[in-house]
């Protein structure tokens, strides 16, 4: 008899704390944050009213960032899609996960292969628990084992490739890149409003379920062909008389997408969902001069080393945690969002990455610098660049660039000239030497990871 009351006292015992056990995880389940990063494609520094604009109005990005913190010097890992895309889902330099420019669908004019072992952020999110899912552009694989539910992700709803030849047709060369995980699908309608209606679908369907999720949503706008709907255009035409036809396209594409991501921040207030999703907003690269573009007065674009192609206007919103229509000049670059969302969701963050939290700067609080020297690559093919790579290193306010691998290094002080007008290669060969140096051992470092699909084992057969 006693036997059995102290069996049956311990069953309770266990029971109790088996009970208190879940309840503290559903309750740390409940209040991790979702988060949500939203990626857009070339999108100019200037390309916003909130970052200088006035020929455009972009009322809903402007509303979402003055919801948190707004950035003032955030860069991208490089000047162009790949790269930057690889180093956000890895923590990680483009060149350390084998993606030193761009994937695209002919072998002989693609530079990168994602690095079989490379650990990505839907990984992280996926082991601790979080739904992961992508929308819109992967850009880093076209086949297996390098796409989107291979590398970490749920679920997949989107486009494998580099780029649409047409925002309505979703081709590019012919091929159909746009998938729901692994099944190739052909839905109907501008590529913008698809990626948006599908985030509202999915963010509709989270708000009833206990687990959190980690959502990557990556338009493709406002990347070519520029290409907005006409009743978009036409309102541009009508509203800014006199507008360059070029830029008047242009104007209408961001536009358009600032209306798109209005409606996913409404559906996240719709279901609640605001009060706690970190949001963080980025472009992949500056924008592209030829079609208009507005990189503000940086200098150049897309493409470039120089500085309009790689300051990215950037903010992050976390309701309760990061003050609202603050600003910061505090420098980081895409990679860096890797650590900072997932320290800020109390995940641990891997070991190795290059890239660095800002968290504290998003509390408020002082942080020092993220690095003392940053690192900026690109390789490409045709006449232009011959496959070789062009590069850039920042230290303090020094900036060693080369944007041609035929043409020499550049050296310019960044303080004194924000512009990069002059060029102080030959006037400073002390500082000229020292950057050069550190530049030779980060390509040197980068040469141990290979960048093309690994070749099939030689057989004597």
């Amino acid at each position: 008899m006693k036997k059995t009351i102290l069996l049956r006292a311990t069953l309770i015992i266990l029971l109790t704390l088996y009970s208190h056990l879940i309840t503290r995880e559903t309750s740390a389940q409940q209040t991790r944050p979702n988060v949500l990063v939203i990626l857009v494609d070339d999108l100019g520094y200037g390309d916003l009213s909130s970052y200088g604009a006035t020929d455009l109005k972009s009322p809903h990005i402007d509303g979402l960032l003055n919801r948190g913190m707004k950035f003032t010097s955030f860069y991208a890992n490089c000047p162009v899609c790949s790269p930057t895309r690889a180093a956000l889902l890895t923590g990680q330099y483009q060149d350390m996960v084998g993606i030193p420019g761009v994937i695209r669908t002919h072998p002989e004019n693609s530079w990168g292969y994602l690095k079989p072992s490379a650990v990505t952020l839907a990984d992280v999110f996926h082991q601790a628990g979080y739904q992961t899912s992508i929308i819109g552009k992967w850009h880093l694989g076209l086949e297996s084992p390098n796409t989107p539910t291979e590398r970490g992700f749920d679920l997949f709803r989107g486009f494998l490739g580099d780029m649409m030849d047409d925002y309505y047709l979703h081709r590019r060369h012919n091929v159909n890149y746009m998938r729901r995980n692994q099944e190739t699908v052909d839905p109907q309608g501008h590529a913008t409003d698809l990626f948006t209606d599908w985030t509202c679908e999915y963010l509709k369907q989270q708000s009833k379920n206990e687990s959190p999720f980690f959502l990557y949503l990556a338009y493709n706008a406002p990347h070519t062909p520029i290409q907005p709907p006409q009743e978009w255009l036409e309102k541009i035409k009508q509203r800014e008389t006199g507008i360059d036809p070029g830029r008047a396209k242009l104007v209408a594409l961001i536009e358009h997408l600032d209306a798109g991501i209005g409606k996913v921040v409404q559906t996240l207030d719709e279901t609640g969902l605001s009060e706690n999703t970190l949001i963080v907003f980025s472009s992949d690269n500056g924008g592209q001069l030829s079609v208009g573009a507005n990189n503000g007065a940086l200098r150049d674009g897309k493409q470039s080393m120089y500085e309009g192609g790689l300051k990215v206007p950037t903010g992050v919103v976390w309701k309760n945690h990061i003050a609202p229509h603050s600003d910061t000049d505090f420098m980081a670059m895409s990679m860096d969002i890797f650590p900072t969302v997932c320290e800020a969701s109390g995940l641990t963050v891997p070991a190795g990455l290059d890239a660095v939290s800002f968290l504290p700067t998003l509390q408020g609080k002082q942080q020092k610098p993220l690095r003392t020297h940053w690192f900026f690559r690109r390789r490409e093919g045709g006449t232009r660049y011959g496959g070789k790579t062009i590069e850039a290193v920042r230290s303090g306010q020094w900036k060693l660039l080369q944007n041609s691998p035929f043409e020499p290094l550049e050296l310019y002080d960044l303080k004194a000239d924000p512009l990069e007008q002059k060029n102080l290669a030959e006037s400073n060969r002390k500082k000229f030497n020292q950057l050069s140096v550190l530049l030779r051992a980060e390509i040197q470092r980068y040469g141990t990871v290979p960048w093309q699909k690994p070749l099939t084992p030689y057989s004597k057969d």
